[in-house]
Order: structure tokens, then sequence, then C-alpha cells
């Protein structure tokens, strides 16, 4: 499991939970951009600030790896990205090329890096601290995006991209992103019900060790990829508690119980080669008693499926799950 995402949300899951999450709105501005005329551009955060450009950004470096993979499905390769090589282990649904430049890690950006790449804009989410982003804006415009709101994350994900496409003057593309996302959607609903597994159930979770200890985190319903497949027509079967931004709990072997006796198919993340399902829990007879570990309906999701991406990993989650339940 990858240090920096499991660090800042262990802490959340652990604390129960992360503060309000506020709105969900489309925060992209309406006003003319410069999606056809080059001209001025003007858009608004998810911090309610207006962000205003002489032109398009077309030199932009991304602090998260969903706003990079946006950025890749709208068209505009960034010049720099935290952690890059990060970015190649767990996101394969929009590659980066040889060009783009490490800018440290996305717990602690270099700030002296993404200055010298003189980008027109940096595009971050939310939660980093004020510090990064005042120390930013003495040199070049910040477009902060909201990243994560268990409250309704699909459609938060909808305004992260408007708002991107908006700023980097790609809203066209940026329009065919979603809608091909929402015919994703729509054709796999169509398939799962057409195979008779409409309200079947699913888990999703990933895990770590740490000595002879492995904790688990489970999607509740407000995750982004739990939100993927009940618009499909199946139900999330962990009832536990998630927090309001990431929609993520934290658990152990014991607190599946559950899902024990449920008839329900479980995936999960690997992407690092730490597969703590398959290999720490082996041994394990709790979690050997469980119906899908004994009914092999456990399945590892195929390396690079990004769980907190944008439109391009989260149709990965659904062809992966429309796959399953349509055997």
């Amino acid at each position: 499991m990858i240090r920096t995402r499991v660090t800042v949300l262990v802490a959340a899951a652990t604390a129960l939970l992360l503060g309000a999450c506020g709105t969900t709105e489309n925060t992209a501005s309406n006003e003319p951009t410069a999606g056809s005329s080059g001209g001025p551009v003007t858009v608004t955060d998810s911090r309610g600030k207006e962000i205003k450009l002489d032109a398009p950004a077309t030199k932009v470096v991304a602090l998260e790896w969903a706003e990079a993979e946006i950025l890749v499905g709208l068209g505009v390769m960034p010049v720099g990205v935290a952690d890059s090589k990060g970015y190649a282990t767990w996101v394969t649904a929009a590659k980066l090329d040889g060009s783009v430049k490490d800018v440290g890690t996305r717990a602690e950006p270099s700030v002296d890096s993404i200055v010298a790449l003189e980008p027109d804009l940096v595009v971050m989410e939310g939660g980093r601290g004020n510090a990064l982003v005042d120390q930013l804006e003495k040199h070049v415009p910040v477009l902060v995006a909201k990243g994560s709101d268990a409250t309704d994350n699909l459609g938060r994900m909808r305004s992260d991209v408007t708002m991107v496409a908006t700023a980097v003057g790609k809203t066209a593309e940026g329009e065919k992103l979603l809608a091909d996302f929402d015919t994703a959607i729509a054709e796999g609903k169509k398939k799962i019900a057409d195979a008779g597994a409409a309200g079947k159930s699913f888990a999703i979770a990933d895990g770590w060790k740490e000595g002879s200890s492995v904790t688990i985190r489970m999607f509740g319903e407000g995750a982004l990829v739990s939100q993927v497949g009940i618009q499909l027509g199946l139900k999330n079967a962990w009832t536990g508690e998630s927090d309001e931004v990431w929609g993520l709990g934290q658990t152990d072997v014991e607190g599946l119980n559950a899902l024990k006796d449920q008839d329900l198919e479980f995936f999960y993340n690997a992407s690092d080669g730490d597969d703590v399902f398959a290999e720490g829990l082996a041994d394990n007879a709790i979690w050997k008693s469980f119906n899908f570990v004994k009914e092999g309906n456990l399945h590892r999701m195929p390396d690079g499926t990004w769980t907190f991406g944008g439109p391009l990993s989260a149709k990965q989650y659904l062809d992966e799950l429309v796959k399953v339940y349509t055997v």
C-alpha cells in the first residue's frame, strides 16, 4: 500500500473521521473560456476562489494523481507530477510520457522543482495545507480541486473534470470524457441486469501488513469506486463506519465478520506487489472461514487500477466489475 495515502487515511479512519466535506456543485465558471479563442480564462476552484489566466494553461504541474490522470485524459500532458514513479505503478489508465518531470512526493512536493518548470498553472487537491498553496501562489496560479467527497463522489469527480478542463481550454474534451463514462455506466448496468446480477453484493478493500498485523481499509458506499458499483446496479456489502471525505473505514480481519455469511464478490488492489489478502492472510483461520474466500470470489484488481482517480481509472474499475458479474 502506498505510504502517502495510507498515512493520511489511516489517521482519518482512526479518528473517525475527517471534517465536513462541503458541496459538490459544478464550480467551473460559465464565462466564455479559451477553448476556441485562446483568450482569457476564469475558473472558480473548490475554495471558491476565482483563478484568472491570460490564456488556457498549457504547462501544468499536477500534485495529485487524479488530476494528472484528468489532464492526460483531456489531451494535456503535465510538465511535472508529484511522485511520477509511483504514478507509473498505480495508474495505468492515462500514462505519462518521458518528458514529465518528478517534483517530489505527493506529501511534500518541492516548490523549487515546481517553480523551475515555469508552469502556467499548478493543480492540487485540498487537504495539503494552506502553507503549500501560499508558497506556490507567490510564483504561479494554483487551482485546488476537491479530490474526494463521500456525499457525492461521482458528482464531485464531474465537477473536478469540468473545472480542470476549463482551466486548460479543453471543455469539449472534458464533456466527451464524462459522456464516455456515462455511456460505459449505462452499458455496464444493462449487461449486469441482462446477466441476472442486478442487486448482487460487492466489497472493495485494500490493506497493508506491519509486522504480523494486517490492517484492512474498506471502501464504504461513498468511496468513488463503490459509487461506480452502485451505479451499475450492485450493492455495497460493507456497512461499517467510513469517513466523510474518502468514504473509507479501517478494520482488521475480525472486523469483517459482518461479511462472513454474505454472498458477495470481494475486490482489492495490490499494485505495489504487497498482496496481504492472498499472501498475508493465507494461514488466517478467520479469513479462510469467509464464504467469499472459500468459494473463490476474491478478485485482485489488475495492477495499475487506481481507486482514487478520474473517469478513466473509474472506467477500469467499472470494466472489471462488469466482467466479474457477467461471466
